[in-house]
């Protein structure tokens, strides 16, 4: 077995090994009882049996080489598809609210509720329709198993009423930039909005004066201030010193202090060689494997940078709340979602041409494993945060979309968009279309921006009367 086999194995390894931990740790007391019910075999004084199929096994498999061949790869995806939703599955049994992380896409002949030619903001590169991609991706809509009547397209009216006085910012990459725009298109529906900012200093800005509401991208490739590493030619190479102890100041200055939500995501820019530094000096890389410049240095992997990083920006805005922000700031992290590339990557002829969205057995198993790591990193440190501060300062809370994402490998631009339709520029298998499979982003912020407004003893679940309960 070679050296890249190897470590091939114990990075699989480590990732079942941690997968299966953490759904282990999600079965509570009642869980149990519920199973006892169903599958007596699965508990009490057998459950050491459970315990080797799921976790102790695959890692046997791995080590005798079986989980290299495309069959077991398969079948370790869609064990790790059930046992996850199983987990899921018992919580939510045990629990009236709404989780809109697990579902599934249905058809929904209704379409979306706005088209491209009635959004006057819609960038060229995301207008997939205008540039020849079929519109198959547009009838299919999220629907949760969570415990959740249903989890309807949101209202542009419902939408501003909720957020009436309020300033929202996305604040991460250019997919945070993607889900402003998709935001922005549905509710120019019920008003015409204003620019305030085109983006001279990474923040676009955007004023809906008749509801007082305004909405903002803040572009931040980390979270962190980073500085990219210079080649020895003095040219920027693909890396960045990413600074673990230094938020970003384009929006941990005085721009978080006037928010009402925080929308806050990472993710997409980890996956290169990246070092990270504190007190001045580099404590760690990631992907740094074999890089002649990491040296000694420790590779965090991609789902730990992300939780440093993430776990820094929540505990500069948990600070803030203690005095420089409003009382009441609620901040959103936004899951991880993948890219769907095929047969390659961004710049070496990778391409998504799906018309539909994936079974669950499809879904790519690396993409899958790495997207579950980073998911769970997310909502760790965001349950980290909610236990360190007080709720009536500052609100923690998730948007997990990730296993809906994961499954829309239609919904991309492609070949679909005005450079790559001008014979420039690569497939875009990362960014998604507008309209499509992001604007479910908005039914789900606009569920949780209801939770945060309803009393605390209150359990909303996801149908359209428990939002016109709250917004009218």
């Amino acid at each position: 077995m070679t050296g890249d086999a190897i470590g091939e194995v114990f990075l699989s390894i480590e990732r079942i090994h941690g997968t299966g931990k953490w759904m282990l740790q999600q079965q509570r007391s009642e869980a149990v009882e519920e199973e006892k019910k169903k599958q007596p075999w699965a508990v009490g004084k057998n459950a050491a049996l459970f315990a080797f199929f799921v976790v102790v096994l695959p890692t046997v498999m791995i080590l005798a080489g079986v989980s290299h061949t495309p069959a077991a790869a398969a079948a370790t995806t869609r064990l790790g598809w059930t046992m996850l939703g199983a987990v899921q599955k018992r919580a939510e049994e045990n629990n009236n609210s709404c989780d809109t992380s697990v579902g599934r896409s249905v058809r929904d002949p209704s379409g979306p509720a706005y088209t491209a030619a009635t959004c006057p903001t819609l960038p060229a590169s995301k207008n997939c329709h205008k540039y020849g991609k079929d519109p198959g991706h547009l009838y299919w809509r999220w629907r949760p198993d969570g415990g959740c009547d249903d989890l309807p397209r949101s209202s542009p009216a419902r939408f501003l009423a909720a957020v009436r006085g309020k300033r929202l910012a996305f604040i991460g990459d250019s997919l945070a930039r993607n889900h402003m725009e998709s935001l922005l298109c549905l509710l120019s529906q019920a008003e015409a909005p204003t620019k305030v900012s085109a983006d001279d200093d990474g923040v676009r800005e955007w004023r809906f004066p008749a509801h007082g509401f305004t909405l903002m991208a803040i572009t931040t490739r980390f979270l962190a201030r980073a500085d990219e590493v210079l080649g020895g030619d003095g040219r920027p190479t693909a890396s960045f010193d990413v600074h673990l102890d230094a938020p970003d100041p384009v929006w941990a200055s005085r721009r978080l202090r006037e928010l009402d939500y925080a929308v806050f995501s990472t993710g997409n820019w980890f996956f290169r060689v990246n070092y990270f530094s504190e007190g001045g000096r580099r404590v760690a890389c990631s992907g740094c494997s074999g890089d002649a410049d990491a040296g000694e240095l420790a590779d965090f992997g991609v789902a730990h940078a992300v939780r440093r990083v993430v776990r820094a920006a929540l505990e500069a805005t948990a600070r803030c709340g203690d005095g420089d922000c409003k009382r009441g700031l609620v901040a959103f992290v936004r899951t991880y979602t993948p890219s769907h590339f095929e047969h390659g990557s961004w710049f070496d002829g990778g391409y998504c041409n799906r018309t539909r969205p994936l079974e669950e057995d499809e879904a790519p198993s690396w993409d899958q494993s790495i997207g579950w790591d980073v998911r769970r990193a997310h909502i760790e440190e965001v349950t980290s945060a909610r236990k360190t501060t007080p709720a009536t300062t500052t609100r923690f809370e998730v948007l997990d979309v990730t296993k809906a994402m994961m499954l829309r490998a239609d919904g991309h631009p492609g070949r679909h968009y005005d450079k790559r339709s001008a014979g420039g520029g690569a497939n875009d298998c990362l960014h998604w279309c507008i309209p499509g499979p992001i604007d479910m982003w908005n039914d789900v912020l606009l569920h949780k921006i209801a939770e945060t407004a309803s009393p605390p003893a209150t359990n909303l679940r996801c149908g359209p009367r428990a939002l016109e309960k709250t917004f009218t």
